[in-house]
């Protein structure tokens, strides 16, 4: 994998970023423009592994178009905590893998399985779920983070008590 270096920020430890249970977003193509899916991933072998059910609608775009990108923001408010990796590469799908759903899960979930809501035991014998599997050709890294000044009160960071626009 190429890293891309932009030389007005700075990097951090990618692997170390990679082994945390964060959000990516995997965006993929379809006939109707870009789409974007935020999922769940393991690193693992030099690549994503990103578990989605077999009538998902992201396997079937990348099984049709392999070209796709992987994006990754750890962010935190309080401490101005910006780091990112963009990805792009290529990426099949893979079949069902009990030991890898199992892996995925108890990276977000932690390792006492006795503390999973019953839907994730479900889904450790769901044959149906598949895996893509991503393999980046390139990546960018940035460590955008910033100095506070302010602390934001938990009325700015609270989205749930304030009205979105649209809604």
């Amino acid at each position: 994998m190429q890293m891309i270096r932009d030389g007005s920020r700075g990097t951090f430890d990618l692997d170390e970023f990679l082994s945390r249970p964060l959000f990516a977003h995997l965006a993929t193509a379809s006939e109707h423009g870009p789409r974007e899916s935020p999922v769940w991933f393991s690193w693992e072998e030099g690549a994503f592994w990103i578990m989605g059910d077999g009538g998902d609608a992201f396997p079937k775009r990348v099984e049709e178009e392999p070209r796709c990108a992987v994006g990754i923001v750890d962010f935190d408010p309080n401490t101005g905590l910006v780091r990112h990796a963009g990805f792009r590469g290529r990426a099949t799908v893979r079949p069902y893998d009990r030991d890898r759903v199992g892996r995925l899960f108890s990276r977000y979930l932690g390792g006492e399985k006795a503390g999973w809501d019953d839907e994730f035991h479900d889904a450790l014998d769901d044959t149906s779920l598949v895996f893509v599997r991503f393999e980046p050709e390139t990546v960018v890294v940035r460590d955008q983070s910033y100095k506070v000044t302010s602390r934001p009160t938990s009325a700015d960071t609270d989205r749930s008590s304030k009205k979105q626009p649209g809604n």
